[in-house]
């Protein structure tokens, strides 16, 4: 256990600058102390300052949530897509899509769960700004969603291009939800095969064309003068403590119906460093048999580890699963901690 009483006196006297406390960080795990598909860490940084003076907090959940991630270490970023091996093999009858994205947030803003709606507003103005200097295969347009019809909203949702109506109590106790749907939107490229979702968990996701497109935003956005939060021992600081580092997630759709009710899934997973959602995100069960995987880790290791991680580890899910189909044993391929 994480938040003694000892640790609570210490910190409920304090504040942030901006006047973010310690029962503002811890309010959503006390109104939700579990989860039943995903591991949570039930706590949410209310700026870049939360996490330097509740660090007598965050630190240990840091550590326990990023594999024993230590105060002095430091993390590695990597976006040369070169670098990765694979996935572009993956079996198509088992996996039925792919998509990778990130948080980004922007300095000098609190992050969403004490942005203002003030705040919310010129954080949409800037990155409205920024992207619409966006050129060649990225040139797109802003969508923002209180100037959308409900019927335009599902569809864009059913379609995995725009987040969800904020109705997860992990969003809506963390004081995401706040003024919805004002100052929020959702910018892709004409293709769809880029997007940047604005101001829902963080100030931006960013979705494939991921390592190029990324770069550019970055370097937009420092050319207004507002780079992104990152340091050296955190890497990109985001909302929540879970995301830290990279803030990457490599999400694949993949059909597991028989592996999925094997004794060993859980382990598996485990092993490969991976999780699981279901089939519609993070507060849904599993449809036929169909997963989203993604990869445990964020922190301590680059963006292109971690996607590997998810493409090595589909990959072999995948040869069990063909395995379990012809009724035969897979002991034998269970991997070891990775």
């Amino acid at each position: 256990m994480v938040l003694t009483k000892d640790i609570y006196n210490k910190l409920r006297g304090k504040s942030t600058p901006s006047g973010f406390t310690v029962d503002d960080i811890i309010q959503t795990g006390v109104d939700n102390p579990g989860h039943p598909f995903i591991m949570t860490v039930g706590c949410v940084a209310g700026d870049e300052e939360s996490y330097e003076v509740f660090k007598d907090l965050l630190d240990p959940i840091i550590s326990d949530r990023h594999s024993g991630y230590k105060p002095t270490d430091k993390h590695r970023t990597d976006l040369n897509f070169e670098n990765l091996k694979g996935g572009d093999d993956l079996d198509p009858a088992y996996v039925l899509s792919s998509r990778v994205r990130t948080g980004r947030s922007i300095k000098g803003f609190t992050l969403p769960p004490h942005n203002s709606r003030g705040e919310r507003r010129t954080i949409e103005k800037l990155s409205i700004e920024a992207l619409a200097t966006l050129s060649g295969e990225f040139k797109g347009k802003y969508y923002p969603l209180n100037g959308m019809t409900d019927k335009e909203q599902d569809q864009l949702i059913n379609d995995h291009f725009l987040f969800d109506k904020p109705v997860s109590p992990l969003l809506t106790c963390a004081g995401m939800a706040r003024d919805w749907p004002d100052a929020r939107g959702i910018w892709h490229n004409d293709a769809k095969t880029f997007l940047v979702w604005v101001n829902e968990e963080d100030h931006l996701e960013v979705f494939r064309r991921f390592c190029t497109g990324l770069l550019k935003i970055e370097e937009t956005f420092k050319k207004h003068n507002h780079g992104f939060m990152w340091n050296e021992h955190l890497g990109y600081v985001l909302t929540c403590p879970s995301n830290l580092g990279t803030g990457l997630r490599g999400g694949v759709h993949v059909k597991l119906p028989k592996l999925s009710t094997h004794a060993k899934f859980e382990e598996i997973l485990t092993r490969l460093r991976l999780q699981k959602r279901g089939t519609g995100g993070v507060d849904t069960a599993s449809v036929g048999g169909v997963f989203d995987i993604s990869n445990a880790d964020r922190l301590g290791s680059s963006e292109v580890d971690q996607v590997q991680m998810v493409v090595d580890g589909v990959k072999l899910m995948v040869a069990m699963e063909k395995k379990l189909e012809k009724s035969e044993s897979i002991d034998d391929m269970i991997p070891a901690q990775k």
